[in-house]
């Protein structure tokens, strides 16, 4: 491990995690309206958001539809919702599943969606932990990055940069081959791949290999595309850039948040594809 210690978490130059300390909570609060599944569900869903800055609340509107959250903005006494989405698409992605499904590839790219409610908590500054602190928290992480995946792999073009931490996890987990393997036979998105260099891809897997041990390599987990210069690309949610980062503070614990900003996701790709 490099970096002092200081509390149990690693003190860090400059580096990947300023991006982070531009990111500002935001009041946002996820309703769930006239809850009809298992008071389970409801529980599940205050866990995997515990300590957020984005809180869980419920509320019974009896001129409002059955199982649907809204996430909603609440600024100068304002309420406005930002997304609807069916409390059962949040229990398929996040909830009633664990990163096996993900890594094993169970359920492939071009399956995946990505719920209104949780593409629109973008800029908001997420702490998380991963198994056994929590068995939900990551998962949010996780699904961001397959989100970030599937649309590099619908617009076809563009440039995908991923971390790995350790670029073995892409052999090591099938779910995530699949993935950077069908982007490379299918598409003509140049993907650029970054983790510390304990595997060699075969010559026909076409992706670029960026190795290193730097706090950059060793701790962060990055996906970035950007489109094409002379290309119009909308994804499912209107963007056209889209970068998921996470730094990893203490062993299974991170700092993390997403963007659509077009100007924050070249800032990020410019950084990581002159300093990696």
């Amino acid at each position: 491990m490099t970096g002092a210690q200081r509390g149990g978490r690693r003190t860090r130059p400059v580096s990947l995690d300023r991006f982070l300390d531009d990111i500002e909570s935001r009041p946002l609060s996820l309703v769930v309206i006239n809850r009809s599944a298992p008071a389970q569900i409801q529980t599940m869903l205050e866990e995997a958001f515990v300590g957020q800055t984005v809180t869980v609340e419920e509320r019974a509107l009896p001129e409002e539809d059955d199982d649907v959250v809204v996430l909603v903005e609440e600024t100068d006494g304002t309420v406005e919702p930002l997304a609807t989405s069916p409390l059962s698409a949040l229990q398929e992605t996040i909830l009633l599943v664990n990163s096996d499904l993900y890594r094993t590839g169970t359920r492939g790219i071009e399956e995946f969606e990505l719920p209104d409610v949780l593409a629109r908590l973008d800029e908001v500054r997420f702490s998380l932990r991963g198994y056994p602190e929590s068995d939900y928290e990551k998962l949010l992480l996780i699904v961001i990055s397959r989100y970030v995946e599937r649309h590099a792999w619908e617009a076809g073009r563009g440039t995908l940069r991923t971390s790995f931490q350790r670029l073995s996890r892409i052999e090591d987990e099938r779910g995530t081959r699949d993935v950077y393997e069908k982007l490379a036979a299918e598409t003509d998105v140049q993907t650029h791949v970054y983790g510390m260099p304990d595997w060699t891809p075969s010559p026909e897997f076409e992706v670029i290999t960026h190795g290193g041990y730097t706090d950059d390599f060793r701790d962060s987990w990055f996906v970035v595309y950007t489109p094409p210069a002379d290309a119009t690309v909308e994804g499912r949610h209107g963007e056209s850039h889209v970068a998921l980062l996470a730094i990893e503070t203490s062993p299974r614990e991170w700092d993390a948040f997403w963007t659509f900003e077009p100007d924050q996701v070249e800032a990020i790709e410019g950084y990581i594809s002159e300093n990696l």
